[in-house]
């Protein structure tokens, strides 16, 4: 993983706006409708080949795929991995709740509607087959032809667009654990180390091709949300084991080559009820990965760059704070991105600071959390308030 050894480099989390035209394909292939295997990777082919040019053409130093080849974050995996099935007809997913939900009842209905009017436009010709998984017989990894064609095809478009480095997302164990429910593993933990032994395979084959591996996992802080009665204690439990069962997926995998992500999921709405970074960080820090990237730049957690006063980083870990949020339209200022980088290196050192947002601006294609053309304004606000970083911290005009 590169350093900002001569300047604050760039990156971001991973998710970038997806043309309308492919969302709808990706939808139907994530639900397992029928579609044409040849069109598919033609199609998305250049759309990741566009979204490479984009960003090297605007100043990001790490680049990715931009997620183009998946209808979302988490929603991939519905197709790479073996022993889940259609629930029976009738099933529904249970209703999301949550503590801000239930603090504020009618903002998030109308957000509920919104969101879904929008899903709705967009799978006009998608699949139907929408219907929740459940386990029913040993978890298996079975995405082999489609993460053989993401490498391919990010390394094809760093070939014409040579970027700094390359990385690629992946979705952790306690996401995947969350979003399926097991009716075959005879404890919860069983099913938990299962999916992370089938996820390892994933995790290894990117890395093995010369790619940063970034870990995906929203679940491990939002679960104090997601669960209105929980205890603090009980969810440093969960958090315990759920550490765990990544650092098994992750086995013999150098840690310089992992990086980790973690948000909060709620996105533009209200939120009063986000875990605290000093409530989780030591746990988050026992993760075997060589950076950890986090929210930091909105509002409700901009304060918490002073947690790393106390907070030792070992020497060998970077940071990849938020420095633009997904949670606004409002594009920042490159001098307010500029500052909290600054506050980030007087407390961690300046070539352990990696300028990056609070989350993907197209975390499923649903919707995009902010509109394309303010997405790519906040990158470009990123990539200038790094390069006036940069002339304060190594003292330059």
């Amino acid at each position: 993983m590169q350093r900002s050894s001569d300047r604050i480099i760039t990156s971001h989390v991973g998710s970038l706006p997806r043309p309308e035209d492919l969302i709808t394909l990706l939808r139907t292939k994530d639900a397992g409708g029928s579609y044409d295997r040849r069109d598919f990777e033609r199609r998305v082919h250049q759309s990741v080949f566009d979204v490479v040019r984009r960003q090297v053409q605007g100043g990001i130093d790490v680049v990715n795929d931009g997620e183009h080849s998946k209808a979302g974050f988490s929603s991939y995996v519905r197709t790479r991995l073996g022993g889940l099935e259609p629930a029976p007809k009738g099933s529904t997913a249970p209703p999301i709740t949550s503590k801000d939900a239930q603090a504020f009842p009618g903002s998030y209905a109308d957000l509920a509607h919104m969101y879904n009017a929008r899903k709705a436009r967009l799978n006009r010709g998608a699949s139907p087959n929408n219907l929740p998984l459940i386990c029913t017989g040993p978890v298996t990894y079975v995405g082999q032809q489609d993460l053989a064609f993401d490498l391919e095809t990010l390394a094809a478009a760093l070939k014409e667009n040579p970027a700094r480095e390359g990385f690629l997302t992946a979705l952790s164990p306690t996401n995947i654990e969350s979003y399926f429910e097991n009716w075959y593993y005879k404890t919860q933990e069983e099913f938990l180390f299962a999916i992370a032994d089938a996820m390892h395979e994933e995790y290894k084959a990117i890395t093995d091709a010369g790619f940063v591996l970034q870990i995906d996992d929203p679940r491990l802080i939002t679960h104090w949300d997601r669960e209105p009665t929980i205890t603090l204690a009980e969810n440093r439990a969960f958090i315990a084991r759920h550490v765990e069962a990544l650092n098994h997926a992750l086995r013999g995998i150098p840690p310089e080559t992992v990086r980790f992500h973690t948000c909060y999921s709620t996105n533009i709405a209200p939120r009063v009820h986000d875990l605290e970074l000093k409530q989780y960080v030591d746990q988050m820090l026992l993760i075997n990965a060589g950076g950890y990237s986090f929210e930091a730049s909105n509002p409700r957690h901009e304060h918490e760059w002073q947690v790393w006063e106390e907070v030792k980083l070992p020497d060998d870990k970077v940071l990849l704070p938020g420095v633009v949020t997904h949670c606004s339209s409002i594009v920042e200022h490159p001098e307010l991105v500029a500052q909290h980088l600054i506050r980030y290196a007087s407390v961690v050192g300046r070539e352990r600071v990696i300028a990056s947002n609070d989350c993907g601006f197209a975390t499923s294609a649903a919707g995009d959390e902010v509109h394309p053309e303010i997405a790519w304004a906040k990158m470009s606000a990123l990539v200038g308030g790094a390069r006036i970083a940069t002339r304060h911290l190594w003292k330059r005009g």
